[in-house]
């Protein structure tokens, strides 16, 4: 948590994460589970790839200098209800919800930690 805090707190180091995160969402740089994640692809495995990009492109869009940790949580919690609280209707099918939501996510966490390491990004010194 002290780490994130010294992060948030510093406007060049949270201007070039920002930047280096667009450029990974937007330049499609992605390969999750072997597949280009391209934001138009119609079936079902690459419309969930699509909610956790989308979790990350709000992520990404909140982050500024001194933001309070509490915005970027509220805003993922948000997601979490969006994506997996409401569209579940019992207790099987939100834990099914969940564990998918939560593997794949740290797919995409994964993905954007190797994309970032490989193409040399700034903010992954």
């Amino acid at each position: 948590l002290q780490t994130i805090r010294k992060v948030l707190n510093s406007n060049s180091e949270v201007t070039v994460l920002r930047s280096d995160l667009q450029t990974v969402i937007n330049k499609e740089f992605l390969d999750v589970a072997g597949n280009l994640c391209q934001k138009e692809l119609r079936n079902l495995e690459h419309l969930q790839i699509n909610l956790e990009l989308k979790c990350l492109n709000d992520l990404a869009s909140l982050l500024a200098p001194s933001i309070d940790i509490q915005v970027l949580l509220s805003c993922m919690s948000s997601n979490l209800h969006t994506f997996v609280i409401q569209p579940s209707r019992n207790k099987e099918e939100f834990r099914k919800l969940a564990s998918n939501f939560q593997l794949r996510w740290n797919f995409l966490l994964s993905a954007v930690s190797k994309t970032m390491t490989l193409n040399y990004a700034e903010s992954f010194g």
